[in-house]
């Protein structure tokens, strides 16, 4: 399944960058987060409460940053054990450019899930994830105090560097 979106983050690009690497403020945006902590220069533990509508399990897993370029991109990827659900996996590339004195963030992900889970439905599952998505970036956004505007498609997304 993949998932994305582009934000208009009102604050420079430095700024956005610093509070993608915040523990503290990644716990604030996700939505369910019971844990997020560096375990190492490039990995996180994290443990989050997903609402799949009819049942809402705890995944524990970790969270690897690679191919990072500061202030501008890094790859998450990410694995998760929601006890007898099994497992979930995914990965999401993570670009940021200048946007007038502002932020575009770009985002796309493609995750995936063990049979447990996707017998509750793709539709409900896709449904749930872009809910949890669309969640995090709307508390990112109040969290380090700018507003973040979604793109809509066909939307004019021109960068300068």
């Amino acid at each position: 399944m993949d998932f994305g979106g582009c934000y208009i983050v009102a604050a420079p690009r430095v700024v956005v960058w610093a509070a993608l690497n915040d523990a503290a403020m990644l716990k604030a945006a996700i939505p369910g987060c019971h844990k997020i902590a560096w375990s190492g220069a490039e990995t996180l533990d994290l443990e989050i409460k997903i609402n799949l509508g009819v049942v809402h399990p705890v995944f524990k897993g970790d969270l690897a940053l690679t191919d990072i370029v500061p202030a501008e991109r890094y790859t998450l990827t990410g694995r998760g054990k929601g006890g007898l659900l099994g497992l979930a996996e995914g990965a999401a590339d993570i670009i940021l450019s200048d946007h007038g004195e502002d932020t575009l963030l770009v985002f796309a992900a493609q995750g995936g899930a063990s049979g447990q889970i996707m017998k509750l439905g793709k539709a409900i599952i896709g449904h749930s994830v872009q809910k949890v998505i669309d969640g995090f970036f709307e508390r990112f956004g109040t969290a380090m105090g700018a507003q973040v505007t979604p793109l809509s498609d066909g939307q004019d997304s021109q960068t300068t560097t």
